[in-house]
């Protein structure tokens, strides 16, 4: 029997919470990054101001962002909390919010989904087993139908409004900031968040909705890259290369390559866990990078995912390329110096082994949170072991199903391939996408219950690690 954790333990915790919270917002505009990324290459490529001008090609623009974005962002809010039905609601109702305002409404989207999906499942919940047989679609059309009316009236007149003044409040206030030149500051805030998995919440529910604005009025903004910038964790994980000891010193140059090639930032986190007065030098790092982004006027035209240097550089607008290298190679000099003078300081009794640290980056992710705060063991459960010849397909899935599953993934490849298991497909996926067809789901002992509320046929593992599992191992050895 393979054993999974799950944990039923309550939040606790002001951290838990906003880690949730921006787990929640990154649930909703991650699986739509493709869209963002759509819509910056025909904005980078054919406004006025564009690498190839096109005044009909441009008239997608606009559209785009005003329309499409946010209403793909309002379904899948809504389908997280009760699947398509929720989904479509929550995007009829992101339409009353749009209708209402003459700005980009990701922040109405991302309030009215939810609420659509949540309100359709209330409804749902109270109608079961009290329509008469054979009236069942009829009901459930005018159901959803009615409810959406309703909500889109109700997001027009209340919540548009609302939520227009909120944005262009939170963007006058930012804008204070800009012109007082004080946006090195954020910094102060931002890295650290990073290290704490705050990000999606700062990244994805402030600094791209300011951001998509602007862009949308000025061709490019700055925004997209006050977190994105990887030049703050590769002058940590060049540190390490250069002057650091041990295993951390072994691991970091393919931690660059990971980090800085392949956008996933979580690599470098447990590397400043492991002395966490490096925290210092990516602040430094982020404000001299910023302070370069101000002083060059450099800016994107979408927000890159993931924050690779290959991302960065594709949704730069013509002729602001060199602008966003400068501030990259800027902020990973200064977080090098300062990062590679604190390991000098340091003694080798100091240093904590890469496992050890990597363990406290699971457990400030809020993976481990509740167990924690409150002593108690998590319950365990289990699922019944699919015979070896049955498996065709293992998923790997965490919250966005774009960071650390995408590398447990790639690991597993790795030994499939090596044990000649390559006729196993090994995909990597968010955790509300779990194929029906998985025969083997690995996930985050904290994200295993709701998995096998997803996939309740599947196979479930549970890990500590996505980086370095010993299941990784048994699990090779059982298929072969």
């Amino acid at each position: 029997m393979g054993k999974v954790a799950t944990n039923n333990q309550g939040s606790g915790g002001l951290r838990v919470s906003v880690q949730k919270f921006g787990r929640f917002l990154s649930a909703m505009v991650m699986p739509n990054i493709g869209a963002f990324i759509a819509w910056g290459l025909i904005t980078a490529l054919f406004i006025p101001t564009g690498w190839l001008p096109n005044e009909s090609l441009a008239k997608l623009v606009d559209p785009t962002i005003k329309y499409l974005l946010p209403l793909l962002i309002g379904y899948t809010g809504g389908k997280m909390i009760h699947d398509v039905r929720g989904g479509v609601v929550g995007a009829i109702a992101t339409m009353g919010v749009i209708v209402g305002t003459d700005i980009p409404m990701f922040m109405g989207a991302m309030i009215m989904g939810p609420i659509g999906g949540w309100v359709m499942k209330k409804v749902d919940q109270s109608l079961e087993g009290k329509i008469k047989s054979g009236f069942e679609m009829l009901v459930n059309n005018f159901s959803a139908g009615i409810l959406g009316a309703l909500l889109t009236l109700l997001a027009f007149l209340a919540i548009g409004p609302v939520v227009e003044g909120l944005s262009k409040a939170l963007a006058a206030g930012v804008q204070v900031i800009v012109n007082a030149g004080l946006l090195p500051l954020a910094s102060i805030f931002i890295e650290p968040a990073k290290i704490l998995f705050l990000n999606n919440a700062i990244n994805h529910g402030i600094l791209s909705p300011i951001g998509l604005d602007e862009a949308s009025k000025v061709g490019k903004s700055i925004f997209f890259l006050l977190e994105t910038n990887p030049g703050p964790g590769l002058g940590i994980l060049l540190a390490y290369w250069l002057v650091g000891r041990g295993n951390a010193k072994q691991s970091a140059p393919g931690a660059v390559i990971i980090h800085f090639f392949g956008g996933i930032h979580e690599i470098y986190f447990p590397y400043i866990l492991m002395n966490p007065r490096l925290i210092l030098a990516v602040i430094g790092g982020g404000m001299a990078g910023v302070f370069t982004f101000t002083l060059l006027g450099a800016g994107l035209v979408a927000p890159p995912s993931p924050g690779s240097i290959f991302a960065l550089s594709a949704m730069a607008p013509r002729g602001g390329l060199l602008p966003v290298w400068a501030g990259v190679i800027v902020a990973t000099v200064v977080s090098f110096v300062i990062a590679s003078a604190l390991l000098k300081m340091s003694s080798k009794n100091e240093d904590e082994e890469l496992e050890k640290a990597t363990e406290k980056m699971q457990e400030l992710k809020g993976k481990k949170q509740q167990a924690v705060e409150t002593g108690e063991v998590a319950a365990t459960a289990t699922t019944a072991q699919i015979a070896a010849s049955d498996v065709k397909k293992v998923v790997f899935s965490c919250d966005a199903g774009m960071g650390s599953s995408a590398m447990g993934a790639a690991a597993l490849r790795k030994k499939f391939k090596a044990a000649g298991l390559e006729e196993i497909t090994v995909i990597n996926t968010a955790i509300n996408d779990i194929p029906t067809d998985a025969d083997i789901v690995i996930t985050h002992k904290s994200l295993t219950e709701r998995a096998i509320a997803k996939a309740p046929e599947a196979e479930h593992i549970s890990i500590d690690n996505f980086l370095n599992s010993p299941e990784y191992d048994n699990l090779v050895k059982r298929l072969s």
